[in-house]
């Protein structure tokens, strides 16, 4: 009786979660429940403190109404690894420019600016039809030691990737996958896989 994808929501594993208000308050999900309401609601859920709700920011060709995992994520010691896009005759450049300067407000639970880590924006990626497809660095994945990153047959954009998640994950190896066949499906590396906590699943 709620619709919640996974990508929809990040943690912190602290008590905080961020999202964006595009996905969670789009019209065809969880009306007629108010901003109030769901928030709420995913704080029952998911035991969390607070939710930080990023106001700005998409990605061409999303059918996700804005997931967070394709925009900002959290990381190790109060860091956030986000979309940046400098040039100014993208489209995307005022959102994401708005959403960079909503995470410049952003505060931790002690009162502390979060740091930020921008990655690069993903060189333009389209299907065979001409569309533009929602590449982006930040749909890495999390797993045991390491970080796989998305990668899209552009070197230098996607070494700078690997460079600015090595800033935020220090302690964890990068590892690029390519990630150009897969995102014709308008999603990535986070977007098609599911963690299981230890524990959920049988020997």
């Amino acid at each position: 009786d709620f619709v919640l994808e996974g990508g929809s929501i990040e943690s912190d594993g602290k008590g905080t979660i961020l999202t964006t208000s595009l996905c969670l308050l789009a019209p065809h999900r969880n009306q007629p429940l108010t901003k109030a309401q769901i928030e709420a609601r995913l704080l029952e859920t998911f035991h969390a403190k607070r939710i930080l709700w990023l106001d700005h920011g998409y990605l061409a060709g999303d059918d996700t109404d804005s997931h967070i995992d394709t925009l900002a994520r959290f990381c190790p010691d109060d860091t956030i690894a986000y979309v940046q896009c400098l040039d100014r005759s993208d489209e995307h450049f005022e959102e994401l420019k708005q959403m960079e300067a909503q995470l410049q407000t952003f505060r931790t639970m002690e009162g502390k600016p979060y740091r930020l880590i921008p990655l690069p924006m993903a060189k333009a990626v389209y299907d065979e039809d001409g569309t533009r497809l929602p590449a982006t660095y930040a749909n890495f994945l999390i797993i045991n030691g390491a970080v796989l990153m998305p990668t899209y047959n552009d070197p230098d954009t996607d070494l700078k990737a690997e460079e600015q998640l090595r800033k935020a994950f220090p302690k964890h190896k990068i590892v690029g996958i390519d990630c150009q066949i897969l995102i014709t499906q308008h999603g990535s590396l986070h977007c098609c896989t599911m963690q299981f906590p230890l524990g959920t699943m049988k020997e």
